[in-house]
């Protein structure tokens, strides 16, 4: 559940089983969630689609396809039909480890409860069918009948920058893919962006287009994208490279110029995506804890300035000048002159982020439209109430959430149909001995907690957890270390990558699968992280195939990287 915005998860999972409820975990692993849940399956990782597959097929094959509202609005049911109906549980139960009667048993459970919901998120989209395998969750919602209804699936209504709450109600331009493709390798973009593993080759491959100065603003792309160590190499033959960061991390380490950002404590701070993947509606904004240091920039402001230089307004421009000019020139677009100069007026208490999150929240579906609703969200009256205003639950929004072109929900979009045609042959493909999974703890998230004393105590957090099986089978030891090799899909070696981490034998993790947390890999020279490095860890990503992504999304596949394991001698 790392995306879904939900407080005291263990408490409403309580709440769950004390009404009657009950809580399925499905993952290779035995997460911290498997532990408090009914019932806990392992999968094998990168299996998703195929146990999503079964899960569908057993539905319709028995005909339990719940009637629903949201059928009315949808098209491409009797596509989806014909194509999900050739991968029985029996087909794929194999591939994926669990049994068909277990399969069959999980999907009848969801149609005969009178409220459920398939949830997915990491672990779901970082593989080779992570895009299909995310669409399978919402078509088995969808069948189930618990598409947008209380106790399913539901959809926010954000209080400020969510596109489907805005313009035209259920209809829209839809999501388009491959709009423009990449220089090098001719990845068709997805949601205007492009894999960061298309960073390195972009830096490296002269000719029209190559990329030759590069800006970061609080990333550590070396650590947290596949073959850091590749893109290390390509920033290191940039032109010019500038970082903002408040770190001198394994990326900024690079940086020729490295501009000075205010701590996070020393900005304010509004949700912008958790709004919209939140179990109930609500709006948030906290202000500063500490004053800003004399002289001390925001980062809005630092960018404005450098917008200026680039100009030709020199280094002296006012910031707050530029953001002024600009919101008016906004606001113009937005309405008629007269009315754009009060908004202006109004707006005029904040600057930066701050004014324009003050803009979304009046013109916003809560909003106070400029004092048309006098009852409606601003900045103010947030900024008044710093644990938040409670928006409300959840209520069903389908067909005004829509924005595709026909006003329907398209449970058979083309891209994902043709994507479908790489099954077959995923699907009889051998299945590799040993491969490793990611995984997280709420102290580490991220390469940067890392470095923060009240987080980085306690345990070494970067461990190999493996199967007491598999520890026998390759002569691993509780506490000793072992040497990580990624493999080819054939078994080969994949080039002369390799990683050590210490051992912990553990049966949280199923048969044929080891995990090495996120993030870590603090030694490298040149960085300044005096608490990471004491501890620096491994990373798992330098063993990750850079190349390797999801067609669909061009997210790189992080799950179910084929390796080998082998002891590493004590005295080395």
């Amino acid at each position: 559940g790392s995306m879904w915005t939900v407080p005291d998860f263990r408490g409403r999972a309580r709440k769950l089983r004390a009404r009657g409820g009950k809580l399925v975990v499905i993952d290779p692993r035995r997460t911290e969630t498997a532990e408090i849940a009914d019932s806990h399956h392992f999968l094998r990782p990168g299996s998703d689609v195929f146990l999503l597959l079964g899960m569908a097929a057993c539905l319709i094959e028995e005909g339990l396809i719940k009637a629903s509202p949201v059928m009315d609005h949808a098209t491409g049911l009797d596509i989806l039909k014909s194509i999900i109906s050739a991968y029985p549980p029996e087909r794929v139960a194999e591939k994926t480890g669990m049994s068909a009667d277990t399969i069959r048993k999980i999907a009848r459970d969801m149609a005969a409860a009178p409220r459920a919901v398939l949830y997915g998120r990491i672990g779901t989209c970082t593989q080779d069918f992570g895009t299909t395998a995310s669409w399978l969750v919402d078509v088995i919602n969808f069948l189930t009948g618990n598409l947008d209804r209380v106790g399913g699936a539901m959809f926010p209504k954000a209080p400020a920058f969510a596109a489907n709450t805005r313009g035209k109600p259920g209809i829209g331009r839809g999501f388009a893919l491959g709009r423009r493709r990449s220089r090098v390798s001719d990845i068709p973009e997805a949601g205007g962006e492009f894999p960061a593993t298309c960073m390195a080759e972009e830096i490296e491959t002269p000719g029209q287009g190559q990329i030759r100065a590069m800006f970061v603003i609080a990333g550590n792309p070396v650590l947290s994208t596949p073959n850091g160590q590749r893109l290390s190499e390509a920033f290191a033959q940039l032109d010019l490279m500038v970082s903002m960061d408040i770190y001198l991390n394994e990326t900024s380490r690079h940086a020729d110029v490295i501009l000075p950002a205010l701590s996070s404590l020393e900005e304010g701070h509004f949700d912008v995506p958790f709004p919209q993947l939140s179990y109930r509606n609500a709006a948030r904004y906290t202000p500063a804890v500490f004053p800003r240091p004399a002289g001390g920039l925001a980062e809005w402001e630092t960018l404005l300035k450098l917008s200026a230089i680039a100009r030709g307004n020199g280094p002296d421009a006012d910031p707050i000048a530029i953001d002024n000019a600009q919101t008016l020139e906004q606001l113009n677009q937005m309405m008629p002159a007269e009315q754009a100069a009060g908004a202006f007026d109004i707006l005029s208490k904040w600057h930066g982020p701050e004014r324009q999150f003050d803009l979304a929240l009046r013109m916003g579906p809560y909003g106070d439209r400029f004092g048309m609703n006098p009852d409606g969200l601003n900045l103010d009256k947030l900024a008044a109430r710093p644990n938040g205003i409670d928006l409300g639950p959840l209520t069903p929004r389908l067909p005004e959430l829509l924005r595709t072109p026909d006003g329907k929900v398209q449970l058979a979009p083309p891209e994902i149909i043709d994507d479908l045609k790489r099954l077959d042959a995923a699907l009889v493909a051998p299945a590799p001995e040993l491969v490793m999974v990611g995984r997280r703890h709420t102290r580490s998230n991220n390469s940067w907690m890392h470095n923060l004393p009240t987080l980085a105590k306690g345990p070494d957090r970067c461990t190999l957890i493996i199967h007491s099986l598999d520890a026998t089978k390759f002569r691993l030891t509780q506490g000793g270390r072992a040497r990580i090799t990624p493999m080819t899909a054939t078994g080969m070696p994949s080039g002369n990558r390799s990683i050590e981490a210490s051992v912990v034998i553990s049966d949280e993790v199923m048969p044929g699968v080891i995990s090495l947390p996120h993030g870590f890999g603090h030694d490298l020279a040149g960085t300044q992280l005096s608490v990471a490095a004491a501890r620096p860890g491994v990373n798992m990503n330098a063993i990750v195939d850079d190349e390797r992504r999801d067609p669909l999304s061009g997210t790189s596949v992080l799950s179910g990287i084929p390796v080998a394991v082998a002891p590493v001698p004590a005295n080395l």
